[in-house]
């Protein structure tokens, strides 16, 4: 993956006179990079509760494109052609997936569609997949492009836990808005010199927005921005149920749905590993 729960909202919504609302309203907190970490990992469930995580599985549903509108370039091996034109342009067409992650950074990503199933993992080094969709039954390897952004991508964690650790550098560059709302921007310098921004809520705390990889569309980059929303408890963390990817200058968003959230699941090994 960012709001109070409706109950939460409503409550406040009965009493906006009372005086102790002055301070939700109250300009937010001059903090320093590690203040705003310490109360971020504090509001999704506690530090040494994540660091008890040792895999993730979620499922739910993602947006892959729709109607009459060119398909966005989603970066995910597997995906299926666009869909033919639609009498409604603004429908999405939504594809079942699963994906299970373990440390240290494995991941595997199942998508099904008409009764197809693609799959793509990553043990950690190398990386593999498998797509019909497109009349590929046979597995093939990652290209140096995909297994260099696999290799990028953080723990399921997020950066921001043990970040040091990792070698990154948090540094703070002030106050934007997210969605009308204050967020603290956060800049992070990868162990690699690679920069990326994250935001978070400078109410809850919570992840609001993480800068993503720019696409190219029309032989132009185009900037990225994942929002992360309606965040659940799921055994005493915080997890985002809803993650929105904006392309600047595209209409259309993708979204992905979770619907269900498993804490350190029972992963066989032979899950990370190519087929034989």
């Amino acid at each position: 993956m960012l709001r109070a729960t409706l109950l939460t909202v409503s409550l406040f919504a009965l009493v906006p006179a009372l005086p102790f609302m002055a301070k939700a309203t109250a300009a937010p907190a001059k903090l320093t990079a590690a203040q705003v970490v310490e109360r971020n990992m504090a509001a999704r469930g506690g530090l040494e509760k994540w660091r008890g995580v040792k895999a993730l599985s979620w499922a739910g549903k993602m947006d892959a494109g729709g109607g009459d509108q060119r398909r966005l370039n989603v970066k995910i091996p597997g995906m299926p052609p666009p869909p033919p034109p639609s009498k409604e342009p603004a429908a999405q067409v939504q594809l079942p997936f699963v994906l299970e992650m373990e440390r240290p950074r494995k991941s595997r990503l199942e998508i099904e569609f008409n009764g197809q199933t693609a799959v793509q993992v990553y043990d950690g080094t190398h990386g593999w997949k498998l797509r019909p969709f497109l009349n590929r039954r046979e597995v093939e390897t990652f290209t140096p492009a995909e297994l260099e952004a696999a290799g990028m991508q953080s723990e399921f964690d997020g950066a921001l836990v043990d970040y040091a650790a990792k070698g990154t550098k948090v540094e703070l560059e002030g106050l934007d808005k997210v969605e009308g709302k204050d967020a603290y921007k956060l800049k992070l310098t990868l162990k690699n010199g690679h920069v990326v921004h994250e935001w978070i809520d400078a109410n809850s705390f919570l992840d609001v927005k993480l800068e993503g990889t720019p696409r190219k569309l029309d032989g132009k980059l185009h900037e990225v921005a994942i929002f992360m929303r309606d965040y659940r408890p799921v055994n005493g963390l915080q997890i985002p149920h809803l993650l929105e990817t904006v392309v600047k200058g595209v209409p259309r968003t993708e979204k992905i749905q979770i619907e269900k959230v498993v804490v350190n699941p029972r992963l066989d090994e032979s899950r990370f590993s190519r087929p034989t």
